[in-house]
């Protein structure tokens, strides 16, 4: 079977941009959508002019694509297209000019300080109460991605210095800071195992690493049990180290490492969090910001 040039570029994203699986089954779906469509209108995918590609996204759109799926899919063919251009297939990237739909910024809920801190405080004196109190507090404690905490090993975890070592999207490697509560809780849990350096901090049934399906369900029952009746879910964790860490310390640089995002822009969302914390905060306080009954 011949390679086509989207097969080509998706090999290339996975050998050599070592994408995940799940965003190149993104990227290969809106490629599709793309070549189906200039298929049914006799169009070589190879020459596709910016106002056909207008009429493509427009066409999407009529047929009920949200604003944010159309930017991913317009996101997909500027990447391929440029990818093309790069190796000198085609003489220009046709959807260099080209703008999706502004959708509306949707800002991730938060838990504030006083509900992480009776989310995490789990009772350790019942069935995996350790383990409950040591995954919550080292998802709260360094705002790690779900995918990081399933697949981390004791041998990432330095317990004594309070760091932990990651392997985050793109295969990038970073070490994140521990908090005091959260060393205490991986060391009580790795003294009840007695876990091995190479052993998963948090092994499912098969004593391989736990699925992100299990620890999902955990923390929603976990939230229930606590009386927290706001959808919990690992990356509301995440939004939440985020959002308390800039709303003390102001370095959104620092938030950005922490959190291991490639472009500051990915982290900026959190400052307009910590704008709302800000504007509550001078409503409630501000004489002249009070509104009489």
């Amino acid at each position: 079977m011949i390679a086509t040039p989207v097969d080509d570029f998706l090999s290339h994203l996975a050998v050599e941009r070592r994408m995940s699986g799940h965003t190149i089954d993104a990227y290969r779906r809106d490629l599709e959508a793309l070549a189906q469509w200039a298929g049914a209108g006799n169009i070589e995918l190879q020459a596709v002019q910016p106002e056909q590609l207008r009429a493509f996204v427009a066409a999407e759109h009529r047929r009920g694509l949200s604003p944010k799926s159309l930017q991913r899919r317009l996101s997909a063919c500027r990447s391929f297209y440029g990818w093309l251009l790069r190796h000198g297939r085609i003489p220009a990237n046709p959807a260099a000019g080209i703008r999706a739909p502004k959708a509306p910024r949707k800002l991730p809920q938060v838990l504030d300080p006083d509900e992480a801190k009776v989310l995490v405080e789990v009772p350790t004196d019942v069935p995996l109460g350790l383990r409950d109190r040591a995954l919550l507090e080292l998802f709260y404690s360094s705002g790690l991605r779900l995918s990081e905490l399933c697949t981390l090993h004791w041998a990432s975890i330095d317990i004594d210095d309070g760091l932990v070592t990651v392997v985050g999207k793109g295969s990038k490697q970073r070490s994140v800071p521990l908090g005091s509560h959260a060393r205490r809780a991986l060391a009580e849990w790795r003294a009840s195992t007695g876990a091995a350096a190479d052993a998963p901090v948090f092994p499912g049934r098969g004593g391989g690493p736990i699925s992100p399906r299990a620890v999902q369900y955990r923390l929603r029952l976990l939230a229930q049990r606590q009386g927290l009746f706001k959808r919990v879910h690992p990356h509301l964790l995440r939004h939440s180290f985020a959002s308390h860490v800039l709303e003390s310390s102001g370095d959104l640089r620092g938030v950005q490492e922490l959190l291991g995002h490639a472009d500051i822009a990915t982290t900026q969302i959190y400052t307009h969090l910590d704008y709302q914390h800000l504007a509550k905060v001078y409503d409630a306080a501000h004489p002249r910001a009070r509104r009489k009954s």
